[in-house]
């Protein structure tokens, strides 16, 4: 684009009363640093500096419901009052910098006590898992393992399911409690309601197990909860798993999404995989990825469910972006480890793409030096007096 010209991606968004400044999300990111499900120092550096950095709607990282939801050592927590203060200091700085602040609910079911992925991903050893979890083995929706290697879980019944749906509610109270604008159910990659989604995971023959109406029972009844909790001024998105290389189809996702915009759901954060270890997004597939593998999920969920999505999976490049929100393809993008890469993408981004050539979306400490340094023709090789800068 050149500059003058108008962008898409730097439009604003709105969902409910909740208003972006843009289109770009910044992906939950586990960060594995928290103590006692309590976020610290890093989650407030590592979150703050993508609000100075333009994205217009920032997600805090999968944070449990229960303490034996938890998926590794050190994963946010939401299931007690003492946990909110350091997220009320991370989402009132959020909004400060004019972004949105938002938090992935989620329950790691079967997947509870695994090791942090620079530690291999398997499951910890049984002392460690008691010790972190508070009980061994986990739960979910039948004992069926994540993997062989895997502990079997504890098949929930009634009064484990009921005692769940209301910890997500709970959870979602702690999160208006903590002044955070938005919640994303995570629905997806492996994690509890996806076990309950999919066939592979759920063999229950119950009101929550079978066809897929009964299969998305426990989904629909987490969302139903949660939105008795949250406001309705404010949007809740849920993220899926929008196919798995087996047992769960888009068009699954499509009736899916159907069914949760009926309940209070706003928006769908298309992502696909994470059912077992075998799972096409998974294993082989990594390494033949293409730039927004995950792109045509969204399209087509928001074509068919007319429903507002978001769009994950290697977007990389401020033009691709652009391309993806001004072609109807998804209305928000996401970006996780391009964020890691680059903390300042989305404000990069808007002045490639000619939006913002003098940095006016950083905040004025930052975007006042910058504008000198581009006239300054620093890039250029151009040299000039020290005293210039005072």
């Amino acid at each position: 684009m050149c500059a003058g010209m108008t962008s898409t991606l730097f439009s604003p968004f709105q969902l409910r009363n909740v208003r972006f400044r843009n289109r770009v999300m910044v992906s939950p990111m586990n960060q594995y640093a928290a103590k006692s499900g309590i976020a610290g120092d890093w989650h407030f550096a590592h979150l703050a500096q993508f609000a100075i950095g333009g994205a217009g709607f920032i997600c805090i990282e999968a944070t449990k419901v229960e303490r034996r939801g938890l998926g590794s050592a050190g994963d946010l927590g939401f299931w007690n009052d003492r946990q909110i203060p350091p997220l009320r200091r991370i989402a009132n700085f959020i909004r400060e910098q004019g972004a949105v602040a938002g938090i992935q609910l989620n329950h790691a079911g079967r997947k509870a006590g695994a090791l942090r992925p620079w530690e291999g991903f398997g499951p910890m050893a049984r002392h460690f898992h008691e010790q972190v979890l508070g009980e061994y083995p986990g739960i979910g929706p039948s004992a069926v393992p994540f993997t062989e290697s895997w502990p079997a879980p504890r098949e929930m019944d009634a009064g484990d399911i009921a005692e769940v749906v209301k910890a997500f509610g709970r959870s979602a109270q702690r999160a208006e409690d903590a002044g955070l604008e938005v919640i994303e159910i995570h629905g997806a990659h492996g994690y509890l309601i996806h076990q309950f989604l999919s066939p592979v995971s759920n063999h229950r023959a119950d009101g929550y197990g079978g066809t897929l109406e009964k299969r998305m029972r426990f989904a629909l009844e987490v969302t139903e909860e949660i939105r008795r909790h949250w406001p309705t001024t404010k949007p809740l998105l849920f993220r899926i798993s929008a196919q798995d290389e087996i047992g769960w189809s888009l068009e699954d996702s499509i009736v899916l999404t159907r069914a949760l915009a009926e309940l209070g759901v706003d928006a769908i954060d298309c992502s696909s995989g994470g059912i077992n270890s075998q799972s096409k997004n998974m294993t082989s597939a990594v390494m033949s990825r293409k730039l927004g593998f995950q792109v045509p999920f969204a399209e087509r969920i928001r074509r068919e469910a007319k429903i507002p999505t978001i769009a994950v999976g290697l977007i990389i490049h401020a033009e691709q972006a652009e391309t993806i929100v001004r072609n109807r393809q998804a209305d928000m993008v996401a970006l996780a480890r391009e964020m890691l890469f680059d903390p300042f993408w989305a404000v990069h981004a808007a002045a490639k793409l000619g939006v913002d050539p003098s940095f006016k979306q950083f905040p004025v400490p930052y975007g006042w030096w910058l504008d000198r340094r581009e006239k300054s023709g620093y890039e250029r090789g151009i040299s000039f007096p020290l005293t210039v800068v005072l």
